[in-house]
């Protein structure tokens, strides 16, 4: 199992939850965290992070810790100065739409939010309410991009949004989404090594249902147009999320598990006549081979997922409506 993490605490974004999840098994093996200066629960937020706020760090006598994992504003080379060479990176994004909702009832003491009654009312005239230079503006835009470091009023070009992703791909491991929080505890133990005891939690720091209301769709663009960086942030590594997942635990493990080769073979190379899909017209329809002497339940759901369609469409008429015994 892996021990150095660094995990960027995004707000409201479920970070709570994996954040307990972070206590538990650093409690469980005896690992240190690198604790804000006085037992705070902040990393001197919102300024960026800087070593000096971690209690026990001196520059004098450098001292690595197991587990960052209290709010900061990501500052990779101060990080790396409390941290071993050898950390994971990881985080957790959430959709910006419910993330600046959640922000908007949470915050609401925030300069840009105290004078409106609504968010729809915020939206309407954002930069009559919303000021760059006040030292929260960052819960009322763009806060994700915030906390990786970056400036939420920034430009919102192609070049600039790439060099932005680009940075946060070669800063941290993998990105999980708070809206699909099974799949991200599946893909966290699979990234750290770990058992699945060790991600299992209670939702913490969740919002009462009574207080959410959903947001008509004209507010929803606005709010998309509002936070574009935290858009695009979020919507890249949507994206890069599933293709991880497939490629860790879905697709290339069952083949490497179930298959001969490495993948589909030609109709004629199919040494299981029951396995070869029909040919119809001038399509050559692939299919696949069974590695040999697989367990019998292992080699049943392996089947499973190569018959082709009428096979086994046959297969389970005869299940559901079997033959008359003679």
């Amino acid at each position: 199992p892996k021990t150095d993490i660094v995990f960027l605490k995004v707000h409201k974004s479920a970070s709570s939850t994996v954040m307990n999840i972070l206590f538990r098994f650093g409690e469980m093996h005896n690992l240190t965290f690198a604790f804000p200066q006085g037992g705070g629960f902040q990393l001197y937020y919102p300024h960026h992070f800087l070593a000096k706020f971690v209690q026990g760090f001196s520059p004098l006598h450098p001292r690595r810790f197991n587990i960052l994992c209290h709010h900061m504003r990501f500052l990779q080379p101060e990080v790396q100065k409390v941290v071993p060479s050898s950390a994971v990176y990881f985080s957790i994004l959430r959709n910006p739409v419910q993330l600046m909702e959640s922000s908007f009832v949470y915050y609401k003491g925030a300069s840009a939010f105290s004078r409106v009654r609504s968010l729809e009312e915020f939206l309407s005239q954002p930069w009559r309410y919303y000021d760059p230079a006040s030292g929260d503006r960052h819960y009322a835009r763009n806060l994700m991009t915030f906390d990786f470091g970056f400036n939420p009023d920034g430009d919102a070009s192609p070049e600039r949004v790439q060099l932005m992703l680009k940075a946060i791909e070669a800063s941290f491991d993998f990105l999980l989404i708070s809206e699909y929080f099974d799949e991200s505890m599946v893909l966290l133990k699979e990234m750290l090594c770990w058992d699945l005891d060790s991600v299992v939690s209670f939702p913490l720091n969740s919002r009462d249902s009574s207080t959410k209301s959903p947001l008509p769709d004209s507010v929803v663009e606005k709010l998309k147009a509002w936070n574009r960086l935290d858009w695009e942030i979020y919507t890249h590594f949507n994206r890069t999320f599933w293709e991880r997942l497939d490629r860790l635990i879905g697709r290339e493990r069952l083949a490497r598990a179930c298959l001969q080769g490495t993948g589909s073979v030609g109709p004629k190379d199919i040494k299981d006549s029951s396995l070869r899909p029909l040919q119809h017209g001038g399509a050559r329809i692939l299919g696949y081979n069974l590695k040999q002497g697989l367990p019998r339940e292992l080699e049943r759901t392996c089947r499973r997922l190569v018959t082709p369609e009428l096979q086994y469409s046959s297969l389970l008429y005869k299940k559901q409506f079997p033959p008359p015994p003679p």
